[in-house]
């Protein structure tokens, strides 16, 4: 873990001298130097600290390729200092839109503003922009002290201060010892950590990341995980990730934007996510679910009874516009079915399927009268033999039901905001 102290040097060394997105020197992206410090930034407190709430905005962007619409609508306030993933499946619109803000892609229509100055027309290497890419993109022919020094050498700073920063930047991330190594000399996981460290080392005032964990195998992804969360909260800079790895989105990110075809569907922080999907999209896609289609046959405020094909009723939590007579899927968590003796407003008989083993936990699958199979979640040692019948149940607080069928609209403005 990165101490208090180590985390102020760290910052403290890294910025110094840094220059700004405007080439000023002292005025860091996410420092407290210059134009920043000069003026209270929006946005209310976060964590204890004042937080600028609209940092980077997208103010109705748009990409068509066509008359594809790859991105619709979109409005965004990304927080100064926040680490936000955008998540979703392959083609939902998440690396168009890391592009445009990149400067790899244009907006057909709409404005992308950072740190309050509109950046369309600007190239990507007027943006100050740090980048890390699923292939990491290393020079083989450069050691790695020489690859991490490449952005300071095109930005033309003094050879005085290249070599200093170079070595902080390397221990930062725990690789100083293999400076005058070759890339293929080093491990997945080493070349991914000296792209991160030459995409901080110029002291952007925004870093991208495309998959970059995507070519690493599942230890080590899970490994720096941790490390890259721990050198965002050292340094304090704002990093947008893009990944369709929900494991991932939830173990680095303040807050989650979830992609669906173009739009963010929701977007909110991992547990918020979790616990109140709002779309059975979400549901579906943030975690295990279960999903039971069914009938609503009656809605009392919040809640509704569903007639799900078996003829059995469940009471769920209404989501959106939940009428009687509609069709409806529900969601339940794996680790919110409970057995005998558990409260639950909810109670079925189900026959054991089969289980499978987890380590920690096992996954049992409980098959319905009529055939749905659900899949519960239970201890390592629970002994439940196939063919047995059990008692399984659920509260109505734990049952979302969300109407059937819904996708984004054309027309539908694509928001999401610091909250």
């Amino acid at each position: 873990m990165v101490s208090t102290g180590q985390r102020s040097s760290l910052r403290e060394a890294l910025t110094e001298s840094a220059p700004s997105a405007t080439g000023q020197p002292g005025a860091v992206g996410g420092g407290k130097t210059g134009a920043a410090a000069a003026s209270k930034p929006a946005g209310g407190c976060e964590n204890g600290k004042q937080v600028d709430a609209r940092f980077v905005e997208f103010i109705d962007v748009e990409k068509r390729y066509g008359h594809f619409h790859a991105v619709r609508r979109l409005n965004l306030g990304i927080g100064r200092g926040e680490f936000l993933t955008f998540l979703g499946p392959s083609g939902s619109g998440k690396t168009t839109t890391l592009n445009m803000l990149a400067g790899f892609e244009r907006p057909s229509q709409g404005v992308i503003t950072l740190d309050g100055k509109s950046v369309d027309r600007l190239p990507p290497y007027e943006r100050n922009i740090g980048m890390v890419f699923q292939n990491y993109a290393l020079f083989p022919h450069m050691s790695v002290a020489d690859n991490v020094a490449f952005p300071l050498s095109v930005r033309k700073a003094p050879k005085a201060e290249i070599g200093p920063r170079v070595i902080r930047a390397l221990e930062m991330v725990k690789l100083e010892r293999f400076k005058d190594r070759k890339p293929t000399q080093l491990s997945g996981g080493q070349q991914q950590r000296v792209a991160l460290a030459r995409a901080l080392v110029f002291q952007p005032t925004l870093v991208l990341m495309d998959e970059p964990l995507g070519a690493l195998d599942k230890k080590l992804r899970e490994h720096m995980q941790i490390e890259l969360k721990q050198i965002h909260e050292m340094l304090g800079v704002t990093i947008v990730y893009v990944t369709h790895d929900q494991s991932e989105a939830l173990t680095m990110s303040d807050r989650v934007a979830i992609f669906e075809n173009g739009a963010i569907v929701q977007i909110g922080t991992p547990d918020a996510l979790y616990n109140e999907p709002a779309t059975a999209f979400v549901a579906g896609f943030i975690g295990e679910n279960n999903a039971l289609d069914g009938i609503v046959e009656r809605v009392d405020g919040n809640q509704c009874l569903v007639a799900l094909p078996t003829g059995l009723t469940t009471t769920a939590m209404a989501i959106g516009d939940i009428r009687p007579g509609a069709a409806v899927q529900l969601a339940v968590r794996p680790e919110r079915i409970v057995g005998s003796g558990e409260q639950a407003d909810n109670r079925f008989r189900a026959t054991v399927d089969g289980r499978i083993y987890h380590g920690n936990h096992q996954r049992l699958l409980a098959r319905l009268p009529g055939g749905q199979v659900l899949t519960v979640k239970i201890g390592p040692d629970a002994a439940t033999p196939a063919g047995e019948t059990i008692d399984l149940g659920w509260r109505t607080a734990d049952c979302r039901a969300f109407p059937a069928g819904v996708a984004p609209d054309d027309n539908t403005a694509n928001t999401g905001s610091v909250s």
